[in-house]
């Protein structure tokens, strides 16, 4: 007893200054206070019973869930290392039995006799076959332990034979080329049971020799290998790799199903891997909380407690209702009255100040008590405009000042001035009667001088447009209206907007705007989206000629939306007449550059050229000179004569032919598009070229790649680009004094795809000369820059410009050998679709 005092004591001692802090708080509540803690004590506890019992039922149902998904894991491992402890045994078995076919230990009629002793021990096993590397069979043993002639023929439907790319063909060549045991996926056999096989390579010394094969019925696995106290107490079945039941240990009736959530764990069928899989299906026993009727009960129980607490705690509030709504109401007076930026000021009938808020005062600079009780002159009026004011109030007090406010000027009391406007409205007390005035006080101070920088800025603007030398216009989208135009504009198109809509919508073949407007059936703008419109970039600049001005104009449009909210259409044209002359000046300047280009190859080869029709002249004369002695002799037959003929006939076509080709290559014509081969242009450009490359002792290698789609390109300027490279890649050639193994030039031309161009063709000119120095690399195509001593340097610069204006690249690189310059590559590109390939 002495000890239980002492503990109780102890305790005591513990709690006591808890208990004493708890009892000090609830002496400072307020009895309203206490009154809802009071409420809330027993509501709180009933709900933390019912949360106990929710917790309670959780609790054991999780703990039965438990102990099944452990009993259920537990049981299917173990029906998977029953069937796993099988299979492996069988394929040992079978691997014996293979290395003894292998080594010759048994023929056809022994193996059969294995077979018969192994499949009547193993009632899972359907047949053993025995197949060659062709499939042929040798032997096959059924489950009876008999010979099956039928069983396994080549030929035949049987699904267990591998052919037609079944699933034993596939295994078949997978144990062909791992050379080791593998399991077949699950299938059909011949008679629709769902079977797998095992299939063991023969292997000799000459390599591949056959398969021995064994097939396992899934059903006949579960049925002899699952053990009985596993398939009593949970359902076992094999799917497969479609997540579809194959078999199982447990066999729904039809029509039937459990509602029951199934406990499940699954593992793989090893060590076939095959895709198959084993799972283990448990049922929870107990039933859950909505079948529990004592759960309910005890729901039901809390909720009327909870009930009638809720009654009497709303009976308690209704009390208190109109007190709390009286002081809710006063301090929501107090605090709009205190909070509002708005001076409020309210007069009595004898112009009598009553009452101001602290706004007032706060704008004013006076206090409530400096204030209240005042009556005109009032302490905020300016001295100058004391009689303006006693106006303006005799105006208010007869109830006759203007709805829009008035505009005056208020003094603080430091003596500032600022601007405010009043807006007057009657004071009416709770009988209905007119008991004053009401006027709220706004300081525009800020607003006013915001309003003059806002008509500042727009007269600035609106000079600024003014003195554009450009024609800016804004018109309106559904009514068509001009809504502005600038004095470019005016002085360009006049006050309409027809200039506007010529702009932005130049004379086509299709409708125009206004026709689409005049039409009521053609809704153009309907639904139109204002604000993706005007939220999105501006339209691409187009270039509009009016032939009535003879101008060129750079034309942008852009929607926005109007200060009225109207969708409208901004438009800025610039005068680009004396650009446009000057582009056309540099074109034709660029065409008269690339014909002299041309002039200055032919004329840097006309040594070349005279020395390619010497030939074919010489001959001619060799052979008339012939002819006109052996005529004069008389000794002359009449075929040597046309024969003689023949051959000068020949040399002359090939000395007009050199001809031909120089003219057409040199005379002057305007530049044009057309669809041009690769292989052609490369043919011509090589058979002017040829008459150098032969002069300077340099072999060309040509190489074109086939099926190349067409180009859209000027034949003559590309083909000009060709034969400039080409005939700087010689002159280098020879002027490094190269021996010959060394003097030849490769010409490709390949697809290729580049990141920046998409489709391209590629031409290569690469040779194998000094190459270019770093410094004159970077320098290479700038004008008027040449390597050469009697260069004019506008040969590469021209090349580079011709092929930029067939949207391609141009590019020069060295070659190297190690540390050594080997040659030079000079590359470019022209874009093409490659898809259109033939």
């Amino acid at each position: 007893m002495p000890a239980r005092s002492q503990w109780t004591q102890a305790v005591l001692s513990f709690f006591r200054p808890t208990l004493a802090a708890a009892a000090r708080w609830w002496r400072r509540q307020s009895p309203a206070r206490q009154d809802r803690f009071a409420t809330l004590g027993p509501l709180l506890t009933v709900l933390l019973f019912l949360a106990t019992i929710v917790l309670a039922f959780w609790y054991l149902r999780n703990e039965e869930i438990e102990r099944e998904t452990e009993a259920v894991k537990r049981d299917t491992e173990i029906a998977q290392q029953q069937l796993r402890l099988r299979l492996i045994e069988n394929q040992e078995q079978l691997a014996r039995i293979a290395r003894e076919i292998v080594t010759r230990a048994i023929d056809t009629y022994e193996f059969s006799a294995q077979a018969s002793a192994f499949a009547r021990e193993r009632p899972e096993v359907r047949h053993i076959t025995w197949l060659t590397h062709r499939r042929e069979r040798r032997a096959s043993v059924a489950s009876s332990g008999f010979q099956a002639p039928s069983l396994m023929t080549p030929g035949s439907d049987d699904p267990s034979m591998p052919q037609a790319g079944n699933a034993a063909d596939q295994t078949f060549h997978a144990v062909r080329d791992r050379r080791q045991p593998l399991y077949t996926s699950a299938f059909a056999d011949a008679i629709g049971n769902l079977v797998f096989q095992v299939q063991v390579p023969l292997i000799d010394r000459n390599g591949f020799t056959g398969v021995l094969i064994a097939e396992y019925g899934i059903e006949s696995l579960l049925r002899y290998y699952v053990p009985y106290e596993v398939a009593t107490r949970h359902s076992i079945t094999v799917m497969d790799a479609q997540d579809m039941p194959v078999a199982s240990t447990v066999t729904p009736m039809p029509g039937t199903g459990n509602n029951r959530s199934a406990i499940l764990h699954e593992v793989p069928l090893a060590p076939a891997l095959n895709g198959l899989s084993l799972r283990g299906q448990g049922y929870r026993t107990s039933i859950g909380l909505i079948s529990n009727t004592l759960f309910w009960m005890v729901v039901a129980l809390s909720i009327l407690t909870v009930w009638m607490l809720l009654g009497t705690w709303r009976h308690m509030r209704r009390r208190l209702h109109i007190q709390n709504a009286l002081l809710a109401e006063t301090n929501f007076r107090r605090a709009m009255e205190n909070s509002m930026l708005t001076g409020m000021r309210a007069l009595d009938m004898d112009s009598r100040i009553s009452y101001v808020n602290p706004a007032f005062c706060a704008m004013t600079g006076f206090s409530e008590a400096e204030l209240l009780g005042r009556q005109p002159p009032f302490p905020y009026w300016p001295k100058d405009r004391l009689e303006e004011n006693q106006r303006l109030l005799e105006q208010e007090m007869q109830g006759r000042s203007p709805s829009g406010g008035i505009e005056v000027k208020v003094m603080r009391k430091d003596g500032s001035v600022f601007d405010a406007r009043m807006y007057v409205s009657p004071l009416v007390d709770a009988k209905g009667k007119q008991a004053g005035w009401m006027t709220s006080v706004t300081n525009i101070t800020e607003a006013k001088r915001v309003r003059d920088q806002l008509s500042a800025s727009h007269e600035r603007f609106t000079t600024v447009l003014e003195g554009l030398d450009a024609a800016v216009s804004v018109l309106s989208i559904p009514e068509q209206e001009l809504l502005f135009a600038n004095r470019s504009y005016r002085l360009w198109f006049g006050a309409e907007e027809a200039g506007h809509t010529l702009l932005a919508d130049p004379p086509t073949d299709g409708p125009s705007l206004a026709d689409l407007e005049e039409d009521e059936s053609v809704d153009e703008f309907s639904g139109l989206p204002a604000q993706p419109l005007t939220e999105g970039a501006g339209t691409t600049p187009r270039e509009v000629y009016v032939e009535s001005l003879e101008r060129w104009f750079d034309v942008r449009t852009r929607y926005l939306q109007w200060t009225d909210g109207r969708l409208a259409q901004m438009l800025i044209a610039t005068d680009i007449t004396a650009r446009r002359q000057a582009e056309q000046q540099a074109e034709a300047q660029a065409a008269k550059a690339q014909v002299t280009s041309r002039l200055i190859t032919m004329g840097e080869m006309a040594s070349s050229v005279a020395h390619e029709l010497n030939q074919p002249l010489t001959a001619i004369t060799n052979y008339c000179n012939g002819m006109i002695s052996r005529v004069r002799g008389d000794n002359i037959a009449k075929d040597d004569l046309l024969a003689a003929l023949e051959k000068t006939s020949k040399q002359a076509q090939r000395a007009g032919q050199v001809i031909h080709r120089i003219r057409s290559f040199v005379k002057r014509s305007e530049p044009q598009r057309l669809v041009a081969q690769a292989a052609d242009i490369v043919e011509d450009a090589v058979e002017l070229a040829s008459i150098e490359l032969r002069r300077r002792n340099v072999q060309l290698n040509v190489y074109v790649a086939q099926h190349l789609p067409g180009m859209l390109v000027d034949p003559i300027l590309i083909e000009q680009v060709l034969l400039n490279l080409l005939k700087n890649a010689a002159e280098a050639i020879d002027g490094a004094k190269l021996p010959p193994s060394r003097r030849h030039i490769e010409l490709r031309v390949m697809p290729r795809h580049m990141p920046d161009q998409g489709g391209t063709i590629e031409f290569t000119v690469q040779d194998t000369g000094p190459g270019l120095p770093d410094d004159v690399i970077g320098r290479i195509f700038e004008a008027f820059f040449s390597t050469k001593p009697d260069g004019m340097g506008i040969g590469l610069g021209l090349c580079r410009s011709i092929i930029e204006s067939h949207q391609g690249r141009l590019r020069a690189e060295n070659l190297y050998n190690g540390e050594l310059i080997s040659g030079c590559r000079f590359a470019f590109t022209i874009p093409v679709d490659l898809r259109t390939a033939p």
